[in-house]
């Protein structure tokens, strides 16, 4: 027994140690072959042909094609995983749909995960030909909170956003969702891009008006006592605590009884036990007579189809459906072996789905025939406005399309990253491509959400408009809930 235990442990020990060596190993300036790359490039074409349910539907066959053939030609030389994966993100975007994404390989994403490396120091806020600074890691006292950036090394700040914007993938042309996407996270996107620099030259507008330039160096989080500090304070929380602060992240409600005003912020619609807190959250805003709810779905990119109809069900004055149209082309899984997980989801489309000869594609009936009737215990019938931005995507352009013109609703804010018309979704499987590991999001069903709007590629605009300012930025102000509370007085008088 002891001969048995003494091997298995030693067994144990040695994969153990292998697994560290193959995770220690990686390095992202790893160069794969031009037929490494030729291969993976291949079979994400083979998979996009045999299951993308809206391969050409924003593009034409030909130029979609046209840009594959393109970049597969391209693919002669030897390239890093992050050249290869821009090739990919490049090509994958001129499908126009947003949850057809490019990730890193899953050893890329740890290896970064641990590893500190330098980055450009600001962060900002950008639109359209637009950039002020939101933060400044290095805490200089030029580019300061709401400074106005308007060129990074010799480019202007149009073509360093439009440089970025080409690798990243949305529904049709709602650029809106890529503009808020680079905002969340400028100095990954730039890196990714333009690659790492020592120093930055930056052309902003001084104080006094005038365009003047300053040299800045790259930043490194350094892993210090600085960081340290701040671990104790976590600590100190109970775990409970911090499940709740994890909660309140996702969703919120706060009452402004002067206002009579609930302020309902739900940010995700894939966790945070949302159904029960739909049902606890209206019924204290019919205990308290509140007469106005202001919605806030800006961070929301979406998840949970059922939780983003109970949420729906609570403020529509009619039945309404998810989608005209939810519907594959096939339920078929050729290359099974590149796709994770398969099996669920090709067991979930032959349980709930069926194939009609009429157009021979897999409807889901379900959500397109059945009708969700408005919440009769504890529904809100007052004024409602609804905060969007180029974050509200997928489930959450859900919501705002069940809401778009309905008489007690007030869309404020910016034209929301999800489709107006439709987009591709419902089972996200993932694309995993053999030698590079490099990740590919890759959606199963159509879903066309009100056949009736031009499929134009744009989102739902909203009824009053509020862009971001230079202004708003540097005054630490919430522009659109501004206009939202002066919207709320002008009724209350």
């Amino acid at each position: 027994m002891k001969k048995i235990f003494f091997f298995l442990v030693s067994v144990t020990c040695l994969c153990i140690s292998c697994n560290v060596i193959k995770r220690n190993s990686f390095s992202p300036s790893k160069n794969y072959s031009s037929s490494e790359l030729t291969e993976d490039f291949t079979v994400l074409r083979d998979v996009l042909h045999a299951n993308h349910p809206s391969l050409y539907w924003y593009s034409t066959k030909d130029s979609v094609d046209a840009y594959f053939s393109s970049t597969s030609a391209s693919l002669k030389d030897s390239l890093t995983e992050q050249q290869f994966r821009n090739k990919v993100a490049w090509t994958i975007s001129k499908i126009h749909c947003g949850h057809t994404t490019v990730r890193a390989s899953k050893s890329f994403s740890d290896y970064y995960t641990k590893h500190k490396f330098p980055q450009f120091p600001l962060l900002l806020k950008v639109w359209e030909d637009s950039a002020v600074v939101i933060n400044n890691l290095l805490n200089d006292s030029i580019l300061k909170r709401g400074t106005i950036i308007t060129a990074l090394n010799g480019l202007t700040t149009k073509q360093v956003v439009d440089s970025i914007s080409q690798f990243i993938s949305t529904d049709g042309y709602s650029n809106n969702f890529k503009y808020q996407a680079i905002s969340f996270n400028f100095p990954a996107y730039y890196k990714n891009t333009f690659g790492i620099d020592s120093q930055y030259a930056i052309k902003y507008i001084d104080s006094l008006g005038s365009e003047n330039e300053v040299t800045v160096k790259n930043y490194t989080l350094k892993r210090d006592t600085a960081g340290i500090k701040e671990i104790p304070s976590e600590e100190s929380k109970t775990k409970k605590q911090l499940r709740k602060l994890k909660l309140l992240a996702k969703r919120n409600l706060q009452i402004d009884s002067t206002l009579k005003t609930a302020y309902l912020s739900v940010n995700t619609f894939s966790e945070g036990k949302l159904v029960g807190f739909f049902n606890r959250s209206f019924k204290k805003i019919k205990n308290q007579e509140i007469k106005n709810v202001v919605l806030d779905l800006r961070l929301n990119t979406g998840g949970s189809v059922i939780a983003c109809t109970r949420l729906s069900q609570f403020l529509v004055d009619k039945p309404f459906h998810v989608a005209d149209t939810v519907a594959a082309f096939t339920r078929s899984f050729p290359y099974k072996e590149n796709i994770k997980p398969w099996f669920i989801y090709w067991l979930s489309m032959h349980l709930s789905g069926k194939r009609y000869k009429s157009d021979n594609r897999i409807h889901f009936r379900y959500f397109e025939k059945h009708y969700f009737k408005p919440k009769k215990k504890n529904h809100f019938d007052g004024k409602i406005y609804l905060l969007t931005g180029g974050y509200t995507f997928s489930a959450a352009t859900l919501v705002a399309s069940n809401l778009k013109g309905q008489k007690n609703v007030t869309i404020v804010g910016e034209e929301t990253g999800g489709g107006a018309y439709g987009n591709s979704a419902m089972h996200l499987t993932t694309i995993v491509l053999p030698n590079t590991g490099v990740r590919v999001t890759l959606p199963l069903f159509r879903m066309v959400l009100d056949a009736s709007r031009p499929k134009n590629g744009r989102g739902i605009f909203p009824d009053v408009e509020v862009k971001p300012s230079s202004t708003a930025i540097k005054m630490g102000i919430d522009a659109k809930l501004e206009k939202v509370k002066e919207l709320i007085r002008k009724n209350q008088d």
